[in-house]
């Protein structure tokens, strides 16, 4: 089997993230990840928080702590709330980890031996009223390019286009708000982008093909506009130093590496930290340096991140001309909106995850989520939406069918599964429905294609309540108990497949599900397609239980109690 590295944008330290951040990167690399160790693959999925820059900076500023202090909170936070909804990281590490650090600092030195970073006198905006020179994040004003009144001296949160602090109107300090700024000449290190942009269009070339179109489309953008050389450093207290042995005056300056070209090196550093817990039985190496054509690279991403990516990240890589491990792939999704308007992280809009789960249980959110995720184009969240989609596949297809048939079989025939008649022709058929809305499910699931993966899962669903409208077991039982009896343990094995091919996308419903039956030897991970089509892995004898309601419905009261507490269409941003 295949070796699957996966990782998904890191989500960045100030504050607990929306469902936007949700859908756009960890949960479908964990709905992939789950999957893909199931089918016997040596998965290794990292995060981590994302932890250098100005916003954390701000954030620890206005929580009054030290920005370390800050995001070692911070990260335990955000933590909690990912295993709250169920993401089976093999390790969530943190950007200010010395191994970033360390391997930050390599690669920089690196980039430098081979030619790709030189120090450049650039004009940078320095606030008299600060005393101090102001990255870009540090900037404020309005966008050239739409009018947005907040838009930040890299880039604009309201349209997402790139910006340098000059291009702002009535720029001010995002420390004291002072409009006292004057531009001053200062060092920076330079990423020498340009030299690298007929490598890079090879590899995007070569690669993107079998991206996504919304991925290859914006690498390929980016380079038809011509690679610019980047600025790598910035005037903070916070973040991997820039090496004193390598630029000796840049380090006496203070000056640290931009985030955005130590946080997806912190992809490798993470991996570090995995390997260094456990370092006779984990070699981090063997998955990101000199590594064989086994190792299979998946990204997740929301399109805003595709740039640095595509193009940032492996520009960096290549650079250093050494055998570092390379996306193969990179999995893009749009936007999730709030009613049409744009979840915002700043402005508080939207469902955040720490409330999500204050409301209800994770699988309800996994499920519609990825059911919904915007992969084509955005996707609208509306609560109406969320409530017909878990009143309809999780409570009615899904949660009803368990219930009504181990309640009715425990009722009519025991604790244990009924035996009754042989499989016959109604059997036969379904097992064959079974198998091919599985082999359905198993190739959007390989592909990536996590909408379709979700309709086919809800097939599987249906095809059980069918099988049961079908043979209506509690008329069955009036005439004939033997055939209710095989009605009845075909909907058990029924419920059990759901337990195993559920699992990627509402893990804690599976495990109550596959709780069920007292199995002693209960191991497999996958369903094979002979074993769909004769449904017999839960044999009779087998002593079950009735799990608690997997799914309650939302009523009306409470979707007016989520409308009143979130809003509803009025929030929309984008009014």
């Amino acid at each position: 089997m295949a070796r699957h590295l996966i990782t998904s944008a890191l989500p960045y330290i100030n504050g607990i993230k929306h469902l936007g951040n949700m859908v756009g990167s960890m949960l479908p690399a964990d709905v992939y990840s789950r999957y893909m160790r199931q089918r016997g693959h040596d998965v290794l999925y990292i995060c981590a928080t994302d932890e250098h820059g100005t916003p954390a900076e701000l954030a620890a500023k206005e929580a009054g702590l030290p920005v370390d202090e800050f995001c070692a909170q911070q990260h335990d936070a955000q933590k909690a709330v990912y295993d709250g909804f169920g993401l089976a990281f093999d390790y969530f590490g943190r950007s200010s980890s010395a191994q970033n650090v360390q391997i930050t600092q390599t690669i920089a030195r690196e980039l430098k031996a081979n030619g790709f970073i030189e120090e450049r006198s650039i004009r940078q905006v320095y606030s008299n009223a600060d005393g101090r020179f102001l990255p870009d994040r540090y900037i404020e004003g309005t966008c050239p390019h739409c009018g947005y009144d907040k838009a930040r001296g890299d880039q604009c949160e309201n349209c997402t286009r790139v910006l340098d602090p000059t291009d702002l109107i009535d720029a001010r300090s995002a420390i004291s708000g002072s409009s006292d700024l004057e531009v001053r000449e200062t060092k920076h290190l330079f990423l020498l982008q340009s030299k690298l942009a007929d490598e890079v269009a090879a590899w995007v070339d070569e690669h993107g093909k079998h991206w996504p179109t919304l991925a290859s489309s914006i690498a390929r953008k980016w380079l038809n506009e011509g690679l610019q050389d980047r600025a790598i450093t910035r005037d903070l207290d916070w973040g991997v130093p820039v090496p004193a042995d390598t630029w000796p005056d840049l380090a006496a300056e203070g000056k640290v590496f931009y985030v955005w070209f130590d946080a997806p090196i912190e992809y490798i550093g993470a991996t570090k930290e995995w390997a260094d817990q456990d370092p006779e039985n984990r070699d981090w190496k063997s998955w990101w340096y000199d590594v064989d054509a086994s190792v299979r690279y998946t990204e997740f991403m929301a399109k805003d991140n595709v740039p640095f990516h595509t193009v940032m990240f492996p520009a960096t890589l290549l650079g250093t001309r050494d055998v570092w491990k390379k996306v193969d792939y990179v999995k893009a999704f749009n936007w999730l909106t709030y009613y049409g308007g744009k979840f915002s992280t700043s402005q508080k809009r939207g469902v955040f995850t720490d409330a999500a789960l204050e409301v209800l249980p994770a699988d309800y959110w996994r499920y519609f989520l990825m059911a919904n995720a915007p992969e084509s184009d955005d996707t609208s969240f509306t609560w109406e939406h969320f409530t017909a989609t878990v009143n309809k596949d999780l409570a009615d297809t899904l949660g009803n069918f368990v219930n009504r048939v181990l309640s009715f079989s425990r009722k009519r025939f025991g604790d244990e599964v009924p035996a009754g008649k042989a499989a016959g022709e109604a059997e036969e058929r379904l097992g064959e429905e079974i198998a091919r809305l599985l082999a359905e499910y198993e190739e959007h699931m390989d592909a990536l294609q996590f909408r379709k993966a979700a309709a086919a899962l809800r097939a599987l669903w249906s095809a059980g309540n069918s099988y049961l409208e079908e043979k209506a077991p509690w008329l069955e039982i009036k005439s004939d108990q033997e055939a209710a009896a095989l009605t009845l343990r075909t909907a058990m094995n029924l419920i059990h497949l759901y337990a195993i091919v559920s699992e990627p996308f509402i893990p804690a419903s599976a495990r109550a599900m596959r709780s069920a039956f007292a199995l002693g030897e209960d191991t497999a991970t996958w369903v094979g397609r002979e074993e769909a089509k004769a449904l017999a892995s839960v044999p009779a004898g087998t002593a079950f239980t009735v799990p608690p309601v997997l799914f309650a419905k939302i009523t009306e009261e409470d979707l007016e109690s989520y409308r009143q507490r979130f809003g509803g269409a009025e929030q929309n941003g984008a009014a």
